[in-house]
């Protein structure tokens, strides 16, 4: 079971950080790390380190965009969104402001 959280957590850090070489080789480093830390803990500690690492996964997959400098342009930036990439509907915000009060901050 580590082994595949393992994997899972290489192959996001592979897609989220895609043409971003420097960032990829730390995230490699750093799951490799806490993987050789964690190499002896007990069952019931081992299953919730497991589970911490499928939920990093799970981030890097959905919710990790980069985005990079367009080339000549001193503002704008492109950001590279993939077919993983979490998209939200906006609802939350279609529906902000409309609660207590009628769409109003005070009751007066």
């Amino acid at each position: 079971m580590a082994l595949a959280a393992y994997r899972h957590l290489l192959r996001s850090a592979r897609i989220a950080f895609q043409g971003d070489l420097p960032t990829l080789t730390a995230a490699r480093q750093s799951a490799r790390d806490n993987f050789e830390q964690n190499r002896n803990l007990e069952p019931e500690a081992s299953q919730t380190s497991i589970k911490h690492a499928e939920d990093v996964a799970k981030i890097l997959l959905e919710n990790v965009v980069q985005g990079m400098k367009v080339e000549g342009e001193e503002s704008r930036f492109k950001l590279r969104i993939h077919e993983h990439t979490e998209r939200g509907d906006n609802d939350s915000i279609k529906t902000a402001g409309k609660g207590l009060f009628g769409g109003k901050c005070c009751s007066a």
